[in-house]
């Protein structure tokens, strides 16, 4: 099938739902489509989270005004956060996890609504979070879903992705069962994983290499 013409079509259909006023992202074609339009760099095509701020008393259910947003952005496929933002205040200034869980509890909720939005906006993203520890510090990385163990290695140091040899890893509920490395250690929860390992949200890693 000649690409031209499908990219010509692509771009009236565009030129068309753009016309009517409609976001880019809400335009449906394939997604190898998308090419014909990606030199355009258009702002409505990016990925969008819509946080509705609303009262305490609406905080679990939502009100009028945030199914009035769903309705809107359906088309788009968009996720709506529900936060207050008063209660968020609130919830900021809490240093005790117990006592904070006393007041999400309160509410109805069982966690904060930034949570909710930072899990959310990752999610959008396609971002995930490893981490590493050591005697001194606990360090959470940044990376893409899918990324190989070397290119995780790769946000920490670039020496680190060159001379990758492999990654001891443990997963999350393993630490939080056991607590600690050595515990993990004793108890057969460390992997040796090599290049080809996809990391996992959560993984606490350490990398070892030699350049």
């Amino acid at each position: 099938m000649p690409k031209p013409k499908k990219d010509l079509e692509t771009l009236q259909l565009f030129k068309q739902g753009l016309t009517e006023g409609k976001n880019a992202r809400a335009i449906e074609v394939e997604k190898e489509d998308l090419e014909a339009v990606r030199d355009l760099h258009l702002l409505t095509i990016k990925p969008v989270l819509y946080v509705a701020n609303v009262d305490e008393g609406s905080v679990t259910t939502g009100n009028a005004f945030v199914e009035a947003l769903r309705d809107k952005v359906a088309e788009e496929g968009a996720e709506v956060i529900v936060l207050c933002a008063a209660l968020e205040a609130q919830i900021a200034e809490f240093e005790d996890a117990e006592e904070k869980a006393m007041f999400l509890g309160e509410y109805g909720l069982e966690e904060s609504g930034l949570n909710k939005l930072i899990a959310a906006s990752y999610a959008l993203l396609n971002l995930i979070t490893y981490f590493t520890a050591g005697p001194q510090e606990v360090r959470a990385w940044t990376i893409r879903r899918g990324w190989k163990a070397p290119q995780a290695a790769g946000v920490i140091h670039t020496d680190f992705e060159r001379g990758f040899i492999k990654a001891e890893v443990i997963k999350l509920p393993d630490y939080e069962q056991f607590k600690t490395e050595a515990a993990c250690r004793e108890n057969g929860k460390i992997a040796i994983e090599g290049k080809e390992y996809i990391v996992k949200d959560g993984d606490i890693m350490h990398f070892r290499f030699n350049v």
